[in-house]
């Protein structure tokens, strides 16, 4: 009878954790850490590189240590055409461009690419760290309309890892529940089986609180509707209409949410709420 009864919960475990571990691929291919912004290079292949993109990559980065950012830049963009088409997309490809764009004064393009690594590898604190430095140089300076305490909790535990890892932590735990579901069932000593019965409970808890940050993770990095802008400055209209008020004025490398689009023209909203229209050209889909 106490099968029974647990075999629902375990049912339904192992249905979430078969849907996080189909769910991801993995996203790193090279590694080159660049925490201020400064001229050290570290580079890693990993087995899943293709020879092309590993010479790519290897020359991005001896053009970088050069300071021939332009060829650096070229070359990186070329490893991560390569990567999309194989489905093996870096984080740290990204990163990596976002440095040399950033030492080639493309501020836009820098933050672009920085928050592009930042999706795929949320966790990373040298990512997070160069964000920062180059958000500083943004003439824009946009004061945020301010979320829940609780919101603002549940984003910064998500992203303290990408959705892979979330993904195999759930795996983890529910493994871990397993053992405590045999030790619980087979196990004749009491004071044992009272701890694996509070301990899979716990571990129960943890692999939903673990599935429910993987999800949420991947789907911030597939939503698509935030964009960096682009040119040095865009008009901010108050409808789709280059011959409507103009309500506001955004910067190179800012931030914003695309909410809607019309021809050629794109609805955004920035960080403290304002809304209103622009140019597909002023902007670029992180």
């Amino acid at each position: 009878m106490k099968l029974l009864k647990i075999i629902p919960v375990l049912l339904i475990a192992i249905f979430f954790n078969f849907q996080v571990a189909g769910q991801n691929t993995n996203d790193s291919i090279l590694q080159e850490n660049i925490s201020s912004i400064e001229d050290q290079l570290i580079v890693s292949q990993e087995a899943g590189q293709t020879e092309e993109e590993s010479d790519l990559a290897k020359n991005a980065s001896l053009a970088y240590r050069n300071q021939d950012f332009k060829s650096s830049i070229k070359l990186y963009e070329e490893a991560i055409s390569l990567g999309i088409k194989d489905n093996k997309i870096s984080s740290q490809l990204f990163y990596n461009l976002g440095n040399a764009y950033f030492k080639d004064n493309q501020l836009g393009k820098a933050i672009l690419n920085y928050e592009r690594a930042l999706l795929l590898d949320p966790g990373d604190g040298d990512i997070r760290h160069n964000l920062r430095f180059a958000n500083n140089r943004k003439v824009d300076r946009i004061a945020t309309s301010g979320d829940l305490f609780i919101t603002n909790w549940f984003k910064s535990v998500r992203n303290l890892y990408s959705s892979n890892v979330w993904a195999t932590l759930a795996i983890v735990f529910f493994v871990a529940m397993l053992i405590a579901v045999a030790v619980y069932l087979f196990v004749r000593i009491l004071w044992a089986r009272k701890v694996a019965f509070y301990a899979g409970i716990v571990l129960f808890i943890f692999m939903i609180i673990a599935n429910v940050f993987s999800f949420s993770q991947k789907k911030e990095r597939l939503r698509g509707d935030s964009a960096i802008v682009m040119v040095g400055a865009a008009a901010v209209n108050a409808s789709p209409d280059v011959n409507s008020n103009q309500l506001f004025e955004l910067h190179e490398g800012t931030k914003v949410k695309v909410r809607s689009s019309d021809g050629n023209w794109r609805e955004i909203e920035i960080a403290n709420g304002s809304v209103g229209w622009t140019s597909e050209d002023n902007i670029e889909i992180i």
